[in-house]
Formats: C-alpha cells, sequence, structure tokens
C-alpha cells in the first residue's frame, strides 16, 4: 500500500481527514503531501464547511512524519532537499492557513512530521497512550524555521528545545502540561470526543469562528494592527449571523447560523 489521503464530509458541515498508511505508521510519501495540499486548499474555498478534524489511520499512529524509505529521493542532497521543503512547508501552510477550524484526532505516535502536521491544527485532542516527539537529532537533519514555527508558537522556545535537544518520546500528560496538546482522553474515546468537539464548534457561528482563529494568528505578528485591522472587529455587527444570533438569545431559542 503506497498511502493516500482519505476524506468525508459529515453532517453539520465537519470534514474529517485520514493520513492512510497504515502499514508505514502512517508516514507521509510526496504524494500523501500533495494531496493534502490540494484538498485543504479546496477546503479553504468551501464556504459550507464548519470544521476539520484529521486523524491517521489505525490505532497504531496519527503519523510518523516524513517517510524514511523517500529520503535518498527527497534528502540526499541539499539540492533534493531545499526542493522537499517546497513540497513539504507548503503542505503545513495549507492546513495552518485554512480559515476552518481544524482539530487533530491522535492516537499513537504523533512525531517528526506528524507532529508538525499536527502542530497546524487549530486544536489537539490525544489518547492516554499517545506519544510525541520530534527526535531529529537521530537523523542528523534540522527543523526548519517553517517546521518549527508552530512549535514554537504552541510551547514556546523552553519546551521547544527541550523537545529538539533532548529528542525523546514522551507521552500525552507530559504533552498536555506544556500545552501542545488540548485534552487527553481514554483511547476508546478519541473519536467519540473529537466529533463531540468538532459539532461544538460547527454549532456556532462559522464566519465568527473564521475571524477568531485568523485574529489569533494575527496577534502572533509582533507588527501592530493597522486601523483596517482593527475595525474588521466590528464586521461581525453587519452580518446576518450576529442578527440570527442575539435575536435568539433573546428568545432564548438555539440559533440556526446560515454563515452569511
Amino acid at each position: 500500500m503506497s498511502g493516500t489521503i482519505r476524506h468525508e464530509i459529515l453532517d453539520d458541515g465537519i470534514a474529517r481527514v485520514v493520513l492512510d498508511h497504515e502499514p508505514r505508521l502512517n508516514a507521509i510519501n510526496n504524494a500523501m503531501w500533495d494531496e493534502l495540499s490540494s484538498l485543504f486548499e479546496r477546503f479553504d474555498a468551501d464556504s459550507d464547511l464548519r470544521c476539520i478534524m484529521i486523524t491517521g489511520a489505525g490505532e497504531k499512529a496519527f503519523s510518523t512524519g516524513a517517510d524514511i524509505s523517500e529520503f535518498e529521493e527527497n534528502r540526499s542532497t541539499i539540492e533534493k532537499a531545499r526542493a522537499y521543503a517546497k513540497r513539504t512547508h507548503g503542505a503545513l501552510r495549507t492546513i495552518q492557513s485554512c480559515r476552518h477550524p481544524v482539530i487533530a484526532e491522535i492516537r499513537g505516535l504523533c512525531v517528526g512530521g506528524g507532529l508538525e502536521t499536527a502542530l497546524c491544527a487549530d486544536l489537539r485532542i490525544a489518547g492516554k497512550s499517545a506519544r510525541f516527539g520530534i527526535p531529529v537529532k537521530r537523523l542528523g537533519l534540522v527543523v526548519a524555521y517553517d517546521e518549527m514555527r508552530g512549535l514554537v508558537e504552541t510551547v514556546g522556545r523552553s519546551n521547544s528545545l527541550r523537545i529538539l535537544l533532548e529528542g525523546d518520546i514522551f507521552g500525552a500528560e507530559e504533552a498536555l502540561g506544556m500545552g501542545l496538546i488540548n485534552r487527553v482522553v481514554e483511547d476508546a474515546q478519541v473519536a467519540e470526543e473529537s466529533l463531540a468537539t468538532a459539532k461544538r464548534i460547527a454549532e456556532g457561528a462559522p464566519l465568527v469562528a473564521r475571524w477568531h482563529k485568523k485574529f489569533a494568528r494575527r496577534l502572533m505578528d509582533p507588527a501592530p494592527l493597522t486601523a483596517e485591522e482593527n475595525d474588521e472587529s466590528f464586521t461581525c455587527f453587519g452580518t446576518e449571523d450576529f442578527q440570527i444570533g442575539y435575536r435568539a438569545f433573546l428568545d432564548k431559542k438555539k440559533p440556526a447560523f446560515t454563515g452569511r
């Protein structure tokens, strides 16, 4: 089996993406990186979506990252590594920049490029037996700026260096303690909790979720906000969803948001 990216659209505007390369612990090969890029570009353009879940096939791994069997092809020279980075960094950016909220549903191993992929999600829910790490010191390769950014933004400089310099594989409770993941549940409940989280997100006004994701990302940039950026905070008051939301609140009814 060469590996592929599977996806399905569930109810309530929720999509589920599966990294399916189970015999190789869902290692992501070249074709899969390209599929991820294409798929998340399509998702970004789909206004009917409200939340996306991403997970690995089976119970053993979310993903172990780059497919080692392709290292000779992808990373045996500086020139090959640069070309490979263009592909992988582009795929990671499409996940991270997707305007819809993304949840990583994590079981088993989530290491190397697999962890970097999970860090592109907005929320991460893991089973108790999940394991994390970026042990690239054993391979003699460096985590590039574009790959490290999500790690540093999520857990800070000190925890990032602890992960990279020690290069060990650690458990879900430690990952939770450093803020690498948002929630730990029993292994058998990971899919259920991820879907329940996606449904809670999908119940809200989708435009608001997209704005909050955009604003949180922008606030990681130290550059001062422009007047136009500050003013965007008030755009919601001109939306149909705001009218629906506040009237439903006054009437003590559940709002049915339209995304307009």
